[in-house]
């Protein structure tokens, strides 16, 4: 419609001399191609890449054979061969999108050249001057470019955001239903543990007055089976967390936690709690959400990923705010990536390490990302650098020369007033199995 549009506006309107023709017979040939696209493919039915290819191969031909009607360069709808190459860009892979850019720009160089003059109906031909020509080819080039490479950018950084956030989803939704896990159990441990009880002393008694030794040693089955039951649900009733008194624990046991998967990894772990001047010596009780420990978790990790051979967890709180320091002894984030550590899909930390020490890592900061979306989450601000060279640790022989992860909180978002009298805890809410 719109090419018809401008076709019969430019002849019947301005009184050009085009060959309307020529023109109708490229329109009709994209007319047709679209109706069969339509019967052919359902509504609903995505395109493989190479039939886009060929769709966008189709619309880019066609263009410049009709600007090749209507005055090449001179008219202004040249403009319409970038679109082609930046659909391109933003929805299949590089491949085929240099083949339709490098087909773009030949179409308009040749188009600068070989065209059919635009003329009206008195024989007045209308072009523009060369310098102008030339100009509009070169604003051509490096839009076709230009768009392209942006177009490609852009989508890049929103499928890897997407891809990455659906990551932090699935660890966050993990941890959860871990936590919601434990809670089950714990309460599985509570609610069984009465009629175990029952069964135990009434199997004990029949032990005591049944004479009958088949009987006996029945009896004797049902109390061991009982007790084993019993111990069954103690181990494992360790491990729920959703009961309230346990949503909340001591700062330094959340941050044991969070490193207690990487403890036996061949590197050294150091824990240091100090509370910063003014603060009280008493150490906070925090919230113990899944965020915070997943995220915690994540940054220990990495810094026992490239440590030489030990990393530092230093934990310091006041009345205001609240920060755990995650140091290691390794060779510390590039300094070109800085300020874009925390980022999804950052593919290197340092290319020497990656290189020689840990050839088989390949990271893509997605780890960090996690980490600094859940962390953030929970009222803490993240901020990475590297370490001083000469930041040596006293006594250790090693320096903290390496990456530096610091988690602040506002002591308002994370710190739970636990002293007797300030705050109820409320009923457990039953859990849905």
């Amino acid at each position: 419609m719109g090419q018809t549009t401008a076709i019969l506006t430019t002849t019947y309107g301005l009184n050009f001399d085009i060959s309307i023709g020529w023109c109708f017979l490229a329109i009709g040939a994209l007319v047709i191609t679209n109706l069969v696209a339509g019967f052919v493919y359902p509504e609903n039915r995505r395109l493989l890449e190479q039939e886009v290819f060929l769709l966008l191969l189709f619309d880019l031909l066609q263009l410049g054979f009709l600007l090749y009607l209507t005055g090449g360069l001179n008219n202004p709808f040249a403009l319409m061969m970038i679109a082609p190459v930046t659909v391109s860009a933003m929805t299949m892979q590089p491949q085929p999108t240099l083949i339709l850019g490098g087909l773009a720009i030949i179409l308009v160089t040749l188009l600068s050249y070989f065209h059919v003059p635009l003329q009206d109906a008195n024989g007045f031909v209308f072009r523009m001057p060369p310098l102008f020509v030339l100009g509009f080819w070169a604003a051509m080039m490096i839009g076709i470019v230009f768009l392209a490479i942006y177009a490609r950018r852009v989508t890049a950084e929103t499928y890897a955001m997407s891809q990455a956030l659906l990551a932090t989803q699935m660890a966050l939704s993990r941890e959860q239903k871990l936590t919601d896990l434990g809670g089950v159990v714990a309460a599985a441990a509570h609610e069984m543990g009465t009629p175990l009880a029952t069964i135990k002393l009434v199997s004990s008694e029949l032990v005591e007055e049944l004479e009958d030794p088949t009987l006996r040693a029945d009896a004797e089955l049902i109390r061991e089976q009982a007790d084993r039951c019993r111990d069954i649900l103690r181990s494992m009733g360790r491990t729920g967390k959703d009961d309230l008194h346990l949503r909340t624990a001591p700062l330094s046991a959340v941050v044991e936690e969070a490193a207690e998967p990487h403890m036996a990894r061949g590197k050294e772990v150091h824990f240091s709690y100090v509370v910063s001047p003014g603060g009280a010596r008493k150490m906070p009780n925090i919230q113990r959400r899944p965020e915070v420990i997943h995220g915690l978790r994540n940054l220990i990790q990495n810094a026992v990923d490239f440590a030489r051979c030990s990393v530092w967890i230093d934990t310091k709180w006041s009345d205001d705010h609240v920060s755990i320091r995650i140091i290691d002894d390794g060779n510390g984030y590039p300094t070109d990536l800085l300020g874009r550590i925390g980022d999804p899909f950052i593919r290197r930390r340092a290319r020497e390490a990656k290189s020689s020490e840990r050839p088989e890592y390949e990271g893509m900061g997605l780890g960090l990302f996690i980490a600094k979306t859940l962390l953030e989450r929970s009222g803490a601000e993240t901020i990475f650098a590297n370490g001083s060279i000469d930041s040596e640790t006293p006594g250790s022989g090693h320096d903290r020369s390496g990456a530096i992860a610091e988690v602040v909180w506002p002591s308002a978002a994370i710190v739970i007033d636990v002293t007797p009298g300030t705050q109820a805890l409320g009923e457990n809410r039953p859990i849905p199995i």
